[in-house]
């Protein structure tokens, strides 16, 4: 998210990672002990890796932010991804340029791949790679209403005390008749309030151990 009134900054995370800190919420779009460790970690490791075997799936994306989790997802040796993420404020690609994240993976696709990411047009399906479509929208998520089928959701927005409208039972209602049976959520967050949240909405939760710096997160699955 990015505006004249958030004025997102750079800053340098444990892991040499960048991510960014706004002030006036107090918050970073990654972990400030570890942003690309943290990537790994909640949406690779504890998602994705759950679906590799799948010839294709579609993965919805709240919060495109940086595309750091965008990137990593694009490198990944597996399925056929459709890749749905939603920003209602990019950032501009004088502050994308700065970031270092393709610096850090060490994949030589990594720099094209992140520039395109960030380049390719809102409101249009792009294929990216051979098994990567990316399809990016200013939209947010309580207005994504023609989307069904999804596999997995990479739960990524700020957090509840900075962005409560995004944490409301009815987000959780909306994503479990959006997605397909077996499949996967996955947020950082671990508040106790979202858990019994999602599993009022159907979904069967688990704590999962969290990032570096975190004690726990969240998995939840639609049955």
């Amino acid at each position: 998210m990015e505006d004249d009134a958030l004025k997102p900054k750079l800053v340098e995370s444990w892991d040499g990672s960048h991510t960014l800190r706004v002030e006036s919420l107090n918050e970073h779009y990654h972990s400030h002990k570890g942003a690309l460790r943290e990537s790994q970690h909640v949406f690779l490791q504890m998602g994705l890796h759950e679906l590799m075997e799948r010839q294709r799936i579609r993965i919805l994306e709240v919060g495109f932010g940086t595309g750091l989790n965008a990137l990593l997802t694009a490198l990944s040796d597996g399925p056929e991804i459709h890749y749905l993420t939603l920003e209602t404020y990019p950032l501009s690609m004088e502050l994308v340029e700065q970031l270092n994240y393709p610096d850090l993976v060490q994949d030589p696709r990594a720099s094209t791949l992140f520039k395109q990411l960030h380049e390719s047009p809102w409101e249009e399906s792009v294929s990216l790679t051979d098994r990567f479509t990316l399809e990016k929208r200013k939209c947010p998520i309580q207005d994504l209403r023609d989307i069904e089928n999804v596999d997995l959701v990479y739960y990524d927005a700020f957090a509840p005390h900075a962005q409560p409208e995004l944490w409301e039972p009815s987000i959780w209602t909306q994503l479990f008749d959006q997605m397909n049976s077996d499949g996967y959520l996955v947020t950082y967050c671990a508040k106790g309030q979202v858990r019994r949240d999602m599993i009022a909405a159907g979904f069967e939760v688990e704590r999962l151990e969290g990032p570096p710096g975190k004690r726990e997160m969240l998995r939840a699955k639609k049955p």
